[in-house]
């Protein structure tokens, strides 16, 4: 199962941050993979966009050009047959290893019969040595 490096961005709530963002990476040719936005937090008017995107390198030497901070964040990239219950079967083996989920999301396979899962979790490695052992085309 591969891990990958995603970026995660704090930005003040406000109309065009995300088009900020996805505009850098895209005049510098970057393209992005996977993305989630959450509702933005209560306090200070933030919130926080996570990243999965096509080249790392060339995505932080944009942002940075653009002064658009950030910061790196491991995450697990899990292909999961798509049907019912299978996201919830990893979870489960995640809980009973005491892994915490602190961040998911899915994107699309190509074909679409695959769902495409990136999770951040509490402990990377724990969570790649728990879910080595599991078949996940049969998850």
């Amino acid at each position: 199962m591969p891990i990958t490096t995603q970026l995660l961005i704090q930005e003040e709530s406000k109309p065009g941050a995300l088009a900020r963002v996805a505009s850098v990476l895209g005049q510098a040719g970057v393209n992005i993979k996977a993305f989630v936005a959450p509702e933005v937090t209560i306090q200070g008017g933030t919130g926080e966009l996570r990243v999965v995107v096509a080249d790392l390198e060339r995505a932080k030497n944009a942002l940075k050009a653009a002064t658009i901070k950030f910061r790196e964040e491991t995450a697990l990239v899990l292909s999961l047959e798509n049907r019912p219950g299978a996201l919830g079967e990893v979870a489960e083996h995640l809980k009973e290893a005491g892994i915490n989920i602190t961040c998911g999301y899915c994107t699309p396979s190509r074909e679409g019969r695959r769902a495409i899962v990136v999770l951040t979790v509490s402990d990377t490695q724990k969570a790649q040595d728990v879910l080595r052992g599991e078949s996940l085309d049969e998850i």
